[in-house]
């Protein structure tokens, strides 16, 4: 299989690997899209599959192409062990508040810190490349796990708000401004 040249960058934490997707990430990004918990988190539909998975991957790849944003595939350094997705996302969308700081992890991963250890990267990343005032974090208001790694890592609830790609239920705005990180 050939090496994909990307404008996604390779970020390394203490425990973690941020890179772009690849092809034989297939797998394991279907197992985490398919995992009921994320289901529920995401309120994705019981028939996520693989076209569901590698749509989502060219999308995180066509973003940082288009936008300098995206979702990494994140792995645990010391085994390689694909663990999720992790990074910014800012579609086009009249409604959407900004660049999001986002993360879906697979369920066996949960509670191991990743999901703010990706995130707090994510943040750096986005403050570092993007001149922006403020970033965000888009999470439905029954999602409590990703609430507490939003706090954690310094977003405070902003707006309650609709949105139009997702009209069955209002999701909270969490938000974190450049000036307060300083």
């Amino acid at each position: 299989m050939r090496e994909a040249v990307s404008a996604c960058p390779r970020i390394e934490t203490e425990r973690l690997v941020l890179r772009p997707f690849r092809e034989d990430d297939l797998d394991a990004y279907t197992a985490v899209l398919q995992a009921p918990e994320v289901r529920a988190s995401l309120h994705s539909p019981d028939d996520i599959g693989r076209e569901d998975a590698w749509l989502g991957m060219a999308r995180w790849l066509g973003q940082w192409e288009l936008r300098g944003t995206g979702q990494w595939a994140v792995e645990e350094k010391a085994t390689g062990v694909f663990v999720g997705r992790a990074g910014m996302h800012f579609p086009e969308r009249a409604d959407w508040p900004g660049i999001e700081i986002g993360w879906a992890l697979h369920p066996d991963h949960w509670g191991k810190g990743y999901a703010t250890e990706a995130g707090a990267a994510s943040v750096e990343y986005a403050f570092a490349h993007h001149d922006v005032d403020a970033i965000y974090s888009v999470i439905l208001a029954e999602n409590i796990a990703s609430q507490a790694v939003a706090r954690r890592l310094g977003f405070t609830p902003w707006e309650e708000r609709v949105l139009s790609h997702f009209p069955e239920m209002p999701h909270v705005i969490w938000k974190l401004d450049r000036q307060a990180r300083t």
